[in-house]
């Protein structure tokens, strides 16, 4: 029960009461919501009821004490000037004091204040921030009281507490929620409990169970989907791309088996050929002994039959001188009859022997002529033969290189493709960086436009502003001629006052404002204190007969006096 938290007693002292009660709903806020973050099992939204409690107490607990520090206009009581503090004292905070700052739409510190408790529980830092903050109790003594809760032990309590919220998640949208205009209530039905609300809470906790189990399943059955989806994409890509480099490997081995079957083909031809020359080329050379035998057995035969001959017809020649010797010896008819005959048959038979040595000298010539027209042809097959080769050869080595240039290609193809999926993973990667920075540049117009109008809005409570102090300055002046008339007559009266610095700020004839570059000048005449371009005149005076300065009034003074005394 509340009662038994909050400290109501009239006897102690008022600001330790308050300090009390503040620890106690802290103490309470900080409980519940770590009860109901653990229940519940989820992150927390800005729209958490427990979570907006805890930053309305946290509010009422670092306001408690608080100096009120005055400012032109009005009175300044805000909790962003401790909270700024922070980033002096621990170098980690300089982060989240930048992101707030640079947070679009936050036109007062406490606005700013309260943005900073929710990046700080976002960060699960707030603990450490505060420590470090409630340690330098001289630099807090400027914000704050002596009594305030952040100087006292509840503070550290406090602090203490804060621990435990580091174990809940917080996911807060600070930047288009509105801050400023928030009106800080704490909300004490909360933590006033009874049977009822037990029971609605319980049945609340359940429906929200429930409704948190319901969201989940549908969440990861969506993501499963997109997934599923993605990946049957996926392998619908990866089967059409292998089911092409299928294709094309099966087309580059259908190339390869042809070119080496062309390849075993030329070569069996080449072998084919070289045996069938060889071949040739050996009966061509039993060919040429042969007829080269046979001609030299017909050689040698012609031969002999020619000595053969030639000797018959040395022994006919001889035999015939014979026989002409004896004929004409004895001149008988019968024997001239007979040799005449037997000259006959010889010249007849050696006639013969003649055409056949003819004969066989043609068939000598006419093998002669076979034999080097064989060699010819045999030289000129060999040629052919050798050029053949030599073409086969070329053909094959050209085959060889086909090969490998094919196999090359293949290779070259595949890191082609490797390399233009890496290329298309890059363009796509670089595609989302773009797409992430444009709608960064689209945020950050958006923010430009709102600081630009926001600049507007400045600018005319700027513009109001300074015609309201040029109106209340036309004001002042009015009213401080009137004082000075009557100074000036008091003065006429009750003789000459010499005026104190501190009692100055503004020249009495321009109504400059008194500052470094504008220095205080006072008049030797009047007393009164003026700006150098109001005072910059000299003249002698009957109590200094050397010129001193004067303001501009004195001096018109005395100048229509002496002219006035001249005759």
């Amino acid at each position: 029960m509340l009662d038994s938290f909050l400290v109501l007693s009239a006897t102690k002292d008022p600001t330790a009461v308050e300090r009390a009660n503040l620890l106690n709903m802290a103490k309470l806020s900080i409980k519940g919501l770590i009860e109901s973050a653990l229940s519940f099992g989820r992150t927390l939204d800005s729209d958490y009821p427990p979570l907006q409690q805890f930053f309305v107490v946290m509010e009422h607990c670092l306001k408690h004490g608080l100096k009120v520090r005055k400012s032109f206009l009005s009175y300044n009581k805000t909790i962003w000037g401790p909270l700024e503090l922070v980033e002096k004292l621990y170098p980690e905070a300089e982060e989240i004091g930048a992101s707030v700052r640079d947070l679009p739409g936050l036109k007062t510190p406490l606005g700013r204040a309260r943005a900073w408790l929710r990046l700080a529980l976002m960060q699960k830092k707030m603990a450490d921030y505060l420590r470090c903050l409630i340690i330098q109790r001289d630099l807090l003594s400027e914000f704050y009281e002596y009594h305030a809760l952040m100087m006292e032990e509840e503070g550290a309590v406090i602090v203490g507490l804060l621990v435990g919220l580091n174990v809940i998640d917080a996911n807060l949208c600070v930047k288009g929620e509105d801050l400023d205009s928030q009106v800080g209530v704490i909300d004490f039905s909360m933590y006033l409990k009874n049977e009822e609300d037990i029971g609605n809470k319980e049945r609340n906790v359940q429906i929200a169970a429930i409704l948190d189990q319901k969201n989940y399943v549908e969440e990861l059955n969506r993501q499963l989907n997109s997934t599923v989806s993605s990946l049957h994409s996926r392998v619908d890509s990866l089967e059409k791309s292998n089911t092409k480099l299928i294709e094309e490997l099966a087309i580059a081995k259908n190339n390869i088996i042809k070119l080496q079957e062309e390849n075993h083909q030329l070569r069996s031809e080449n072998k084919l050929i070289l045996m069938k020359t060889q071949q040739h080329l050996e009966v061509t050379k039993v060919d040429v002994e042969t007829e080269l035998q046979t001609y030299k057995h017909s050689r040698q035969g012609l031969d002999e039959m020619y000595n053969e001959a030639r000797r018959q017809l040395r022994d006919e020649s001889q035999l015939r001188q014979v026989v002409h010797i004896k004929e004409i010896k004895t001149g008988s008819e019968d024997g001239l009859k007979e040799k005449n005959e037997i000259i006959a048959r010889l010249e007849e038979k050696t006639n013969k022997i003649t055409a056949a040595m003819r004969q066989l000298e043609q068939r000598l010539q006419q093998a002669e002529k076979a034999q080097m027209e064989a060699e010819d042809e045999d030289k000129k097959y060999l040629q052919e033969c050798q050029s053949k080769s030599n073409n086969l050869q070329k053909q094959v080595s050209q085959k060889e290189k086909q090969l490998v240039q094919l196999e090359t290609d293949l290779k070259i193809e595949k890191e082609w493709r490797q390399t233009l999926q890496e290329d298309l993973q890059k363009e796509k990667d670089a595609l989302s960086h773009l797409r992430n920075e444009t709608q960064q540049i689209i945020d950050l117009k958006k923010e430009f436009l709102n600081i630009q109008d926001e600049n507007q809005q400045l600018k005319k409570i700027y513009h109001e502003q300074e015609q309201a102090l040029q109106e209340l300055g036309n004001k002042l002046s009015e009213s401080k001629l009137k004082i000075e008339d009557i100074k000036e007559a008091n003065k006429a009266l009750q003789g000459l006052v010499w005026l104190k610095d501190k009692e100055a700020t503004h020249c009495k004839l321009c109504e400059t404002e008194f500052s470094l570059s504008k220095r205080k000048h006072h008049c030797r005449n009047c007393g009164e204190i003026f700006c150098n371009a109001c005072s910059d005149n000299e003249l002698p005076l009957p109590s200094s007969p050397k010129p001193v300065r004067v303001c501009d009034s004195c001096h018109a003074l005395l100048i229509q006096r002496c002219s006035s005394n001249l005759p």
